[in-house]
């Protein structure tokens, strides 16, 4: 189906050519799953965005051969690419929302995609729609597809990408990170149709991941890549069962295990950027922590929004997103949440820091009543004892600021340093606490990388002297061995200054290695609570169960 020889790719600079990739050499069959990966910057996606055609300008193809069946991919006008993107090779890219036209219903974007690649009439191109959203397993299609994205949830809306790609019967998809931002459940879903349309229509996919679990669930064959090059290639089986590369193995190291605990997450390769002047902010710190450890409880808490308006005589409906929780996080212990999208875990979260509103139930903070949103103003002591990290640390941080700025502003805005250059002094020690080189300081955010921005999002969040911290899918959007620096730093984080953290996430082999309990929500409610060790290893709830039944397994481990 597809043959890749000796593909090289460049980006011209002012200084210079950067080589993307090269010589990487790769071949797809019909049916068959071949799974590419590597960390963050390997090539992954560049191989992609080469074989259909949408490579970033400047970059161009300098060498090496595309060849989709007979057709010498990179032979072709573009009038001929653009024939065969679609209607030969098809893509799914990593975020179902931003795939899709929040403008324009569901139906509307299907029948345009169908009618733009055949001569159907917009009532055939429909009824096309309509079945394949049936066959992607999404009930009252007919009725649905009237939906605009924003009505869907996550899953859903990378169903809808899925049929989207499809919809023109090609012969090949890229999937690029399909899966990265759905929960365990949901990922499962798309993984098992992914296996199903290459079964029964002999499409041929590019999955390309970061997730070595994901590889070792669906994928037939796998090639590795590390900083443009490809380390390792041949069937699953064969590569993660008993991998040749020290890389492979390395990567393989690094994913935490889902039926043990561990003491430390294994990192491939050492950070050399790491600081080691941080011994001012760690006495900053600890100067802080003379209140001791503190815990959070909360009783009976239950959070309703009120749905559409469907009269002006009538009062909207209320969807209940927490319906009377109960959770006591022990003092100086991390509490994992999990549980799929949709089932409150955010919503909690927010609950806590005071962004939205409780309709009843009480929160206490130590032995601190906390207030709901609307009585607890911006000066409110608990805005500076509860502090987050959030999912996305390339939105999480303000892009015209530079790190200088992102870092004083808690320090100043809770009066804790009153002279400017002992704030800036403090907030370069604080980075060197967390990994990075104090110089960092006068950078902006878009001179980093992920692993990297998230460190700062963590250094933003101690300089306000947190007792409590909640950690909101910290990495779910880094690869293996960053999300590994990632999550040894909060773990020594924690024990050093004793922080109370709540770790949330869909990753339940990550929770199992962080949490010192787990809470385990649905559909806004409560399923199950107990020490982490309690629910792994003899879970009482069949939703619980089912998650980490449906959670990827790695292979048996490989002899070294």
């Amino acid at each position: 189906m597809l043959t890749i020889k000796d593909l090289t790719v460049k980006f011209p600079s002012r200084f210079g050519d950067f080589t993307a990739i090269k010589d990487v050499n790769m071949t797809i069959k019909p049916g068959e799953i071949h799974g590419l990966v590597g960390e963050s910057g390997a090539g992954k996606s560049t191989v992609g965005a080469a074989v259909i055609g949408l490579l970033q300008a400047p970059g161009y193809v300098s060498s090496g051969t595309l060849t989709l069946g007979d057709t010498d991919l990179r032979r072709l006008t573009f009038a001929q690419a653009h024939e065969i993107r679609g209607n030969r090779i098809s893509m799914i890219f990593q975020d179902p929302q931003t795939s899709l036209n929040p403008l324009m219903t569901i139906e509307d974007q299907l029948v345009e995609t169908i009618q733009a690649h055949s001569d159907a009439s917009k009532t055939a191109a429909r009824k096309r729609a309509v079945n394949l959203l049936e066959d992607i397993g999404i009930k009252n299609a007919s009725q649905r597809i009237k939906a605009y994205p924003h009505q869907f949830s996550g899953g859903m809306c990378q169903r809808v990408v899925i049929a989207l790609a499809i919809c023109t019967d090609p012969e090949m998809i890229i999937a690029d990170e399909p899966t990265t931002a759905l929960d365990v459940a949901v990922q499962s879903q798309v993984l098992d149709l992914i296996q199903q349309l290459a079964k029964e229509r002999q499409i041929a996919f590019m999955l390309i991941t970061h997730d070595i679990g994901v590889i070792a669930q669906v994928a037939d064959r796998v090639t590795v890549m590390r900083k443009g090059r490809v380390m390792e290639t041949g069937d699953t089986a064969q590569v993660l069962g008993a991998p040749k590369h020290p890389y492979t193995r390395a990567l393989m190291d690094a994913v935490p295990p889902l039926d043990r605990k561990i003491d430390r997450f294994h990192v491939p390769e050492a950070d050399d950027t790491a600081g080691t002047q941080g011994d001012t902010a760690e006495r900053w710190l600890l100067e802080g922590q003379h209140h001791g450890l503190t815990g959070l409880t909360l009783e009976n808490l239950t959070v309703k929004f009120a749905g559409p308006r469907t009269s002006l005589f009538r009062k909207p409906s209320l969807y209940v997103a927490l319906e009377d929780v109960a959770l006591n996080i022990r003092p100086g212990s991390i509490m994992g949440l999990v549980g799929e999208s949709g089932s409150g875990k955010s919503t909690l979260a927010k609950a806590i820091t005071g962004l939205v509103t409780p309709t009843h139930g009480t929160m206490t903070l130590g032995y601190t009543a906390l207030p709901f949103r609307k009585s607890r103003s911006r000066h409110h002591p608990s805005r500076q004892q509860i502090q987050m990290v959030f999912q996305d640390p390339y939105s999480s941080l303000n892009p015209r600021h530079r790190i200088v700025d992102i870092l004083t502003e808690p320090l100043w805005f809770y009066g804790f340093v009153k002279d400017p250059a002992e704030r800036k002094n403090l907030a370069a020690s604080m980075l060197s606490l967390v990994g990075m080189q104090p110089d960092a300081i006068t950078k902006y955010p878009h001179q980093f990388s992920g692993g990297q921005r998230q460190r700062i999002a963590v250094a933003r969040a101690l300089l306000a002297r947190p007792r409590f911290l909640i950690c909101d899918e910290p990495t779910s959007a880094l690869d293996v061995s960053i999300q590994a620096e990632i999550l040894n730093l909060l773990k020594e984080l924690q024990v050093r200054f004793g922080l109370t953290i709540l770790f949330i996430s869909h990753n339940l082999a990550v929770v199992r290695q962080m949490a010192d309990d787990t809470a385990v929500l649905r559909n806004g409610k409560i399923e199950e609570v107990n020490t982490t060790e309690a629910v792994y290893e003899s879970p009482q709830a069949e939703y619980t169960k089912s998650l980490l039944a449906q959670t990827p397994m790695m292979p048996k481990p490989w002899n070294p």
